[in-house]
């Protein structure tokens, strides 16, 4: 490990109206090692409608509640900006006064050694530009964990994840090379090595069908050749499958084994080349017959 020179990043935590998730999350993040020396950002969404206040409501009551940090700022909205602007406004916000940021949404628990990871990894790869962003996620994959702490991947992960303030800045939010990209071939196969889900999400939310921060975030990671870093066992559990999430109701592939070891110092190497194991089975979570099959056994399941 190099010496720490990125100041310790501030996190960000995004709040809407599920308060049993919004519970399990904060206390996880509580008892990480690190908690008490963290300034924590809690971004609450507004109602979309009047039967989101009541839920809301008991949201915001707990939040300014909660103990266990350096410092908590709760900030409310009036109106409901939805989870794209919510985390774009908050993130670019809390990086006006920090160099990087830690980001977590209120359905993901986190093991107690999960800032730790980031941390450190975000102080090693401050430098390396090469590296786009550091995920806490990680799929169960036959080749991990394997001898190392990390290993890299071609698409960012929006489940516990940080970057820094000039990789943050860099992002052109309104994809504007969007119609040159969409006509040439080779770029789409290109941008299909993190899944084949990728040319289509970005179409979507091109055509309004979605509203995704996190597809905008992976293609800029694309356009700059840029690799996230995730852990090899995983130190975020999401535990939003319920019917108030947005968009993994059911989900069956996306559950992980959480780390429940204690070890709290990781090692990292600068970025070489991508293990190409670990991407094929990395991508198999996005093939088209591996969502169908996802979908058939929610469905089952019911």
């Amino acid at each position: 490990m190099e010496k720490t020179k990125v100041k310790k990043a501030q996190i960000c935590l995004f709040v809407f109206n599920r308060l049993a998730e919004t519970k399990k999350t904060v206390e996880a993040l509580q008892s990480n090692f690190l908690a008490e020396e963290y300034h924590l950002n809690i971004f609450s969404d507004g109602p979309r409608s009047l039967q989101d206040q009541k839920k809301i409501q008991e949201v915001r009551d707990y939040v300014n509640l909660i103990e266990g940090f350096k410092s908590i700022k709760v900030l409310e909205s009036d109106e409901n900006k939805g989870l794209a602007k919510s985390i774009i406004d908050g993130v670019s916000q809390v990086l006006k006064l920090s160099d990087c940021v830690i980001v977590l949404e209120d359905d993901l628990v986190t093991s107690p050694n999960f800032l730790d990871f980031m941390e450190q990894a975000l102080s090693y790869y401050e430098d390396d530009k090469n590296v786009i962003s550091i995920s806490g996620f990680t799929f169960n994959m036959p080749s991990l964990p394997g001898e190392k702490d990390y290993y890299f991947g071609y698409r960012a992960s929006s489940w516990g994840w940080a970057v820094w303030k000039d990789r943050w800045n860099s992002i052109d939010w309104e994809i504007s090379d969007y119609k040159a990209f969409i006509k040439n071939k080779e770029e789409k196969k290109r941008f299909k090595k993190g899944g084949s889900d990728l040319v289509r999400m970005l179409r979507n939310q091109m055509n309004g069908k979605i509203d995704s921060w996190a597809i905008r975030f992976c293609y800029n990671q694309f356009k700059s050749d840029l690799k996230t870093v995730f852990p090899t066992i995983s130190k975020v559990s999401n535990i939003g499958f319920g019917e108030d999430a947005t968009h993994t109701t059911g989900a069956t592939r996306f559950r992980t084994k959480l780390d429940v070891g204690n070890k709290r110092n990781f090692h990292f190497d600068k970025f070489s080349k991508m293990d190409k194991n670990l991407v094929k089975e990395f991508s198999h979570f996005f093939s088209s017959r591996t969502i169908i099959l996802d979908k058939l056994i929610s469905f089952i399941r019911k």
